[in-house]
C-alpha cells in the first residue's frame, strides 16, 4: 500500500479488478497531461500520475477510483516526495471524515 497526504493507493490483482464496460467512467486528464488522483480546493495543488495510465471512476457515491499503469508511474504532489509505483492496477481511495449527519471526502 502507498499513501501520500489523504490519498491511499492499494495495489490490485489484475483478476481482481471490479470493472465491467457499464460503470467505468474515465477521468480525463488535466490541462498539463496529468491523472489527478486529489485535488486540493484550498491550495490548488493535485496528488497526480505522469505518465502513460488510466484512471477510472467507479460509478458510487464514493467511488474509489482504479488506476492502470502498464509502465509503472510516479505519484506526484508539489508538497510531497514523489512515489514510485510499479505496473498495474490499482484502487484509489480519498480519505473520508465524519460530520454530524454525512460523511464527506477530506478537503485538502
Amino acid at each position: 500500500m502507498y499513501r501520500q497526504g489523504d490519498v491511499l493507493i492499494v495495489p490490485l490483482r489484475a483478476s481482481a479488478v471490479p470493472l465491467t464496460a457499464d460503470d467505468a467512467v474515465p477521468e480525463p486528464r488535466d490541462g498539463r497531461g496529468r491523472l489527478v488522483l486529489a485535488l486540493g480546493e484550498v491550495t490548488g495543488h493535485a496528488h497526480a500520475i505522469q505518465g502513460p495510465g488510466r484512471l477510472i471512476r467507479e460509478s458510487s457515491a464514493f467511488g474509489p477510483m482504479l488506476l492502470h499503469l502498464p509502465e509503472g508511474g510516479r505519484v506526484v504532489h508539489e508538497e510531497h516526495a514523489a512515489i514510485p509505483l510499479p505496473k498495474g492496477w490499482y484502487r484509489v481511495v480519498r480519505q473520508r471524515e465524519y460530520v454530524p449527519g454525512s460523511v464527506r471526502v477530506v478537503a485538502d
